[in-house]
């Protein structure tokens, strides 16, 4: 990625701008992913180069970490939308991927935790695609 993109949360409050790289992108599926997002997997960018500039809103954005382990995520308190954190004792920059407004050229690397995730996500493909809402 050579130019910075751009993402905020769901009610504007908070904005910020990435420079730099993403090295990886996953989709995890493991238990805390699934509870973070209330959906199938996470979708996370990471990068141990980019940096993170909060455009604003910085003093608004929260952290959850679950007690004893190395999972946190980073959101908007008003509207819960996931948000960019620094981890790992802040070399690794994890961005959700829907945060962004900004389009990247990047596809996932990978499903990772798969042997967690959810009975009812497999096979998805072959549920019918609509282009709206239902009817």
């Amino acid at each position: 990625m050579t130019q910075p993109v751009s993402g905020s949360c769901a009610c504007g409050a908070v904005t910020f701008e990435i420079t730099g790289s993403f090295e990886a992108f996953f989709l995890c599926h493991c238990a805390r992913c699934r509870k973070d997002t209330g959906s199938a997997h996470a979708a996370n960018l990471f990068s141990s180069s980019a940096t993170l500039e909060w455009l604003r809103g910085a003093d608004r954005v929260k952290i959850y970490r679950v007690p004893d382990s190395r999972h946190e995520k980073s959101f908007c308190p008003d509207c819960g939308s996931a948000l960019p954190g620094l981890q790992m004792d802040g070399t690794l920059l994890v961005v959700p991927a829907g945060s962004l407004d900004s389009e990247i050229d990047m596809r996932p690397n990978a499903h990772i935790c798969c042997a967690s995730r959810a009975a009812w996500d497999k096979d998805l493909e072959t549920v019918p695609r609509m282009e709206g809402l239902p009817g």
